[in-house]
């Protein structure tokens, strides 16, 4: 039999109407005392379960990662005070014992007073509503991103060719086309002339893309679509203000992790909002990289590797640390040697999810030593050297140093 760690415990089955709680105490002599009573899960409600904890000497309550409802149960018994760990389902599972023959509030209570249970992280209260702010903002974007596939759909049913000739529908150029286009008050010469900068030069291959045949409620749905793709940038760019006033208290790591190539201030705050800033909870790089699945499974039995496919992880950060290694491959540095030296023999997705594991250790290590990232293939004293020799020799010259 497993000894007991702890003498207080609780344990937490969590659904969207109510929560079931099962505590444990040891009382003298080793009895187990249990008291098992549910809540809903509106606010008062809440508020006395987690004054029960509380009042009850709970050493350790413990609830599952169900969706969101285990938010607001967090939260609750996170301000009175009373240590919480929320735990992934699938542990609970692997641990042997009579879940089905017993409630799951009082198996998880069992678990945690056995100290069976590891916590998921879970970041401070700040920063989990910065991570509402970004996840949001990366949903809105997706938005965007179908409705400009929409207006391309519509361009081609209506048979104009603009994506043909166009590099990017959405450019400056092809706005101002597809405006005119909805109006109705331009030839297709005259909007073909609207071209900027290298697209002029398609002048003639312009005209005759503009050439279908467009309906009213083909008009009618572009001038939607282009009112709601403005509406989609304004708002972005109102969620994009609110995530940098959340980052003004943590300005000395938001600007550390934007000297790493390919990371701006958006990737930077997203990053943040997912891992936060301090590492001592993750403990080394290999254990943040495993939580965030960007590194190889490690599946070995008898000397024999099986596969060794990345885990599931957390989806949003995976996300973009592809998208800064995707960036960062087009930089002067490791990461483009990197790319080219693997890119051969793995291909382009494993490759970027390589370069973003690499990006995640750094970020660990600037973190963690708060320092700005230098690459170790670059050197820094050359370029500051190129930089200012002129204006250090003009310097020189005038005082008449060069002479010497």
């Amino acid at each position: 039999m497993i000894e007991a760690l702890k003498k207080c415990v609780a344990g937490l089955d969590v659904h969207k109407k109510t929560v079931m709680c099962t505590i444990l105490t040891e009382k003298k002599g080793g009895v187990l005392k249990k008291i098992t009573q549910e809540f809903l899960t509106f606010r008062d409600d809440l508020n006395r379960l987690a004054e029960l904890l509380y009042a009850s000497e709970v050493e350790l309550a413990v609830m599952e990662s169900t969706g969101i409802y285990w938010k607001c149960v967090y939260e609750e018994i996170e301000e009175m005070g009373t240590p919480c760990y929320v735990v992934n389902a699938r542990h609970i599972k692997n641990v042997p014992g009579r879940k089905t023959d017993v409630s799951d509030s009082a198996w998880l209570a069992e678990l945690a007073r056995c100290g069976l249970l590891r916590p998921s992280f879970v970041p401070p209260k700040d920063f989990r509503e910065i991570r509402m702010l970004t996840r949001y903002r990366k949903k809105v974007i997706g938005m965007l991103g179908s409705e400009k596939n929409r207006l391309h759909k519509i361009l081609e049913s209506a048979g104009i060719k603009l994506g043909a000739v166009v590099s990017d529908i959405d450019g400056v150029s092809a706005r101002e086309m597809i405006a005119a286009i909805i109006k109705e008050s331009h030839t297709p010469e005259q909007i073909a002339q609207m071209a900027r900068g290298r697209l002029k030069s398609k002048e003639s291959d312009l005209v005759r893309s503009l050439k279908g045949r467009l309906s009213d409620r083909h008009r009618f749905l572009l001038k939607k679509i282009q009112n709601h793709m403005q509406w989609l940038e304004n708002h972005i760019n109102e969620i994009d203000r609110q995530v940098d006033k959340a980052m003004i208290p943590y300005k000395e790591q938001w600007q550390l992790l934007q000297t790493i190539p390919g990371v701006d201030k958006t990737s930077a705050a997203m990053l943040l909002s997912e891992i936060g800033v301090n590492m001592d909870c993750f403990g080394n790089k290999d254990r943040l990289s495993s939580w965030a699945g960007m590194c190889p499974g490690n599946n070995q039995s008898a000397s024999k590797k099986k596969s060794g496919r990345t885990r599931h992880g957390d989806k949003f950060i995976k996300s973009v640390l592809c998208e800064i290694a995707n960036s960062a491959r087009k930089t002067n540095g490791q990461y483009k040697a990197m790319y080219q030296g693997l890119v051969i023999r793995r291909g382009h997705k494993r490759t970027i999810v390589a370069i973003g594991h690499k990006v995640l250790e750094v970020v660990f290590v600037l973190l963690k030593r708060k320092v700005p990232y230098k690459d170790s293939t670059i050197n820094y004293e050359e370029i500051v050297v190129k930089r200012n020799a002129p204006r250090w020799i003009r310097a020189l010259a005038k005082y008449g140093y060069l002479n010497v």
